[in-house]
């Protein structure tokens, strides 16, 4: 009974699994100028948490100088950081010219050659 409940859980998983498998076709021009914009997105709005995570630092250094030398302690002198760098407001990338159309595909250069359609593989087995 467990072999034949094992024997038929495995083949369901073969059969769902085999739809993941797939090939998806490649992303149009818009969905991939959506993800550029998504990524360099994503990219700035990581450069504002480092921004707004350096003034924080800042502040409380400065507040934990202020407060030492208000109770008389010495303090040692900060290391010397990078000045915090605001990166701006996000601006959106550029899209890129589009690239030429690759040149049509020939079988063979003598007189009698068909052109053969752009993407076309031919098989060496079945050349004339």
């Amino acid at each position: 009974m467990t072999r034949t409940l094992t024997l038929i859980a495995l083949a369901a998983g073969a059969t769902l699994s085999a739809g993941a498998l797939a090939k998806l076709p490649p992303p149009s021009e818009a969905q991939q100028a959506k993800a550029a914009e998504t990524k360099a997105r994503a990219a700035w709005s990581d450069k504002v948490a480092a921004f707004q995570l350096c003034r924080a630092q800042d502040k409380v250094v400065a507040r934990y100088y202020a407060e030492r030398q208000a109770q008389g302690k010495d303090a040692r002198a900060a290391a010397q950081t990078a000045p915090c760098a605001d990166p701006g407001p996000f601006v959106a990338p550029v899209a890129a010219a589009p690239p030429a159309a690759p040149a049509p595909a020939v079988a063979s250069t003598g007189a009698d050659a068909k052109p053969v359609a752009p993407g076309a593989v031919q098989s060496p087995a079945k050349a004339p």
